[in-house]
């Protein structure tokens, strides 16, 4: 049976910067609907300033940092990726539309078959 790791906070500094990134997130949106009378750029302003700041708070976390850390490990990971020339995708492609031809085929070859069979020949409904 496997086990699954489940990654806590563990310091009060990360959770108080956690916290803080949640009340930053909360307090520009509440201030883009609260500065609506003082027009759009400021409304907007605040909304842009506010998810910035709760943005570079979060990086700086721990969290923040196993984030950027994961996301570095999967752009190395994706540079890594041997892609098809296109020679190879467009046969691959030409034989994905030849199976589903065949497949569409064969499907309508056995509908018409089995509506024969009961319709016609079982049932006769079809003189």
């Amino acid at each position: 049976m496997a086990t699954s790791q489940v990654e806590t906070v563990s310091t009060g500094q990360d959770k108080a910067k956690l916290a803080a990134v949640v009340l930053l997130v909360l307090g520009s949106v509440a201030g883009f609907y609260l500065l609506s009378k003082q027009g759009p750029m400021i409304q907007w302003g605040a909304l842009i300033v506010g998810l910035a700041l709760a943005a570079a708070v979060f990086l700086v976390s721990e969290s923040g940092r196993q984030l950027v850390a994961f996301s570095k490990d999967a752009w190395r990971e994706a540079k890594k990726v041997v892609w098809p020339s296109r020679k190879e995708a467009v046969q691959m492609t030409g034989y994905v539309f030849a199976f589903a031809v065949v497949m569409a085929l064969f499907l309508w070859f056995t509908d018409k078959t089995l509506e024969w069979v009961l319709y016609d020949l079982i049932l006769g409904w079809r003189k």
